[in-house]
C-alpha cells in the first residue's frame, strides 16, 4: 500500500478515493464476513456467529481476498452502488459511516494510528 494522505477521508468523497484509500477504510473487524439475517418487515439486521469459510479467525482477514468473490458466491464486494443503501453493513463500518456522512470513530485505525484499537474497543 502506498503512503496515504493524512485524513484523506475528510477531504475526499468515496467516489474520489484511490483503491489504496478505499481499502484502508476497512478497519478489519470482519463483521461483514459474518452471516446475517434480515427481518423483511423492518430491515433490521441480525448478525450471527457463523462466518465465511475464508475468514482466518486468528488474523480477522480473508484467507483469499483476491479471489473471494469467485470462491464464495455470496461474498459482497463493497462498491459505491452497494453504499447507496448501506443499512445492512455494521453501524461501525467506515464505508457505511462515510456514505451516511458521519465521522470515523476514534478507535478506527486511520484515526488512532493503531490497527489494534478496533479490537481493544470491542
Amino acid at each position: 500500500m502506498t503512503d496515504l494522505t493524512p485524513e484523506f477521508w475528510k477531504h475526499k468523497s468515496l467516489a474520489e478515493m484511490t483503491s489504496d484509500e478505499w481499502e484502508a477504510l476497512c478497519d478489519g473487524c470482519a463483521k461483514c464476513c459474518l452471516h446475517r439475517l434480515e427481518d423483511e418487515d423492518t430491515r433490521e439486521i441480525y448478525f450471527t456467529n457463523v462466518h465465511c469459510r475464508l475468514l482466518d479467525l486468528e488474523t480477522s482477514q480473508c484467507s483469499d481476498y483476491a479471489n473471494r468473490s469467485t470462491r464464495v458466491s455470496d461474498c459482497v464486494t463493497i462498491t459505491l452502488k452497494e453504499l447507496e443503501d448501506p443499512y445492512w453493513l455494521p453501524s461501525t463500518c467506515a464505508y457505511r459511516l462515510l456514505a451516511e456522512h458521519k465521522p470515523l470513530p476514534e478507535w478506527h485505525p486511520l484515526v488512532s494510528g493503531d490497527p489494534n484499537t478496533v479490537f481493544d474497543s470491542g
